[in-house]
């Protein structure tokens, strides 16, 4: 069935239209026009490309470490869909090697089911490094061994990211990761610039939440911060919630970088999509929200309650960023970090009907992913 979806504005991903219409029909952008024979709906405010969001730890009441099931990373897509996000990584942060390999087998099973927005899993550790373990367990941050390896290197998880510390992890392991499909993101890090260096030339192409958790860029020593602004091909996940990086420093990184290399994430936990005085147990550990931040009861950061909507939204008002410019941070850029904006990230004839309807606040008011509705008032 093809149906026309007729929004007063229009984002395609490189420029805004009003009134154009977005056929879709078996899950794929049609045409930008009308087709004969397809059901018309008008809808009020802009139609965007869906957002893609590669590191969500949790949503919906629910942790990934806690419960790595198909049910939980469906719970957690389905909490995040609420606010615009058509494809993620469920992330699993530092753990045991039994919640890892139960972790693959759960992102294994979603992708072999077709779970909505499933696109891989992220591991975000456990091979860090200690002085920047944030709220991490230490007792689970370890040398990658044999296990661990063989879990990243299953060809069954769909798109897969691993966040490592490149000076408790050899160039040449590295090396091995990417050459078994893995994206390697460097995070958690207190390595000096010649090491991540070493790490990028090895095929490291991220960098896991730019300025948290990392060492920083000083006048003698860059840094692991250094090295990701100074890198012009490596991307940078960049949470924008007003806690976690001071706005200067955003807008810093932003200009300093190629367009294209700077993306959105959330850094999400279970509270987002939940009642707004949620808290949570992260090992052991109680995590209490006050409004929009999250900190373990040590003092840490703890994730966010970030939503990739808001995550634009603030792009726009605390950063000064065109809205264009946010959208593409939150779709276009990570598809292409991913290396799948050839079928999503932007709207366009042939790809996937991914789609976000938003407001004039920038507000969530519709999410289709493959063309169908899956969130709207």
């Amino acid at each position: 069935m093809k149906t026309t979806l007729i929004a007063e504005r229009l984002f395609d991903g490189e420029q805004f239209h009003h009134n154009v219409p977005v056929t879709v029909e078996d899950g794929q952008v049609l045409a930008l026009d009308t087709v004969a024979g397809s059901a018309e709906v008008k809808l009020q405010g802009t139609l965007v490309p869906g957002f893609i969001d590669v590191q969500v730890n949790g949503g919906g009441g629910v942790l990934f470490n806690d419960t790595p099931t198909v049910a939980a990373i469906e719970a957690i897509g389905a909490a995040h869909a609420r606010f615009g996000t058509t494809g993620y990584l469920p992330t699993l942060i530092t753990d045991g090697v039994e919640t890892m390999a139960r972790a693959a087998d759960a992102a294994a099973a979603a992708i072999a089911k077709g779970s909505t927005g499933v696109l891989g899993v992220h591991f975000e550790g456990p091979h860090l490094s200690v002085p920047k373990k944030g709220v991490h367990p230490e007792s689970h941050i370890r040398r990658i061994g044999d296990r661990e390896l063989e879990i990243f290197a299953r060809q069954d998880l769909g798109l897969k990211v691993v966040t490592l510390a490149p000076e408790n992890v050899s160039p040449e392991v590295i090396r091995a990761l990417v050459e078994a499909g893995v994206k390697v993101c460097l995070g958690h890090s207190n390595a000096d610039y010649a090491t991540t260096v070493a790490a990028l030339e090895a095929g490291a192409s991220g960098f896991t939440h730019l300025y948290n958790a990392m060492s920083a860029l000083t006048s003698r020593e860059p840094g692991v911060v250094g090295a990701a602004i100074d890198s012009d091909d490596a991307w940078c996940g960049l949470i924008v919630d007003g806690h976690h990086v001071h706005s200067a420093a955003a807008r810093i990184a932003i200009k300093a970088k190629p367009r294209g290399k700077v993306m959105l994430v959330t850094d999400a936990m279970p509270p987002v999509g939940m009642d707004e005085n949620a808290s949570f147990e992260l090992f052991g550990i109680q995590v209490v929200r006050q409004g929009d931040k999250l900190n373990a009861l040590t003092g840490e950061l703890a994730g966010c309650v970030l939503d990739m909507a808001g995550a634009v939204q603030n792009t726009v008002d605390m950063l000064g960023l065109p809205q264009a410019e946010a959208i593409r941070m939150a779709s276009l850029y990570p598809a292409a970090f991913l290396g799948i904006d050839n079928r999503v990230g932007t709207l366009a004839v042939g790809k996937q009907a991914d789609m976000v309807l938003l407001d004039e606040n920038g507000r969530c008011r519709g999410t289709w992913i493959g063309g169908k509705q899956v969130f709207g008032l």
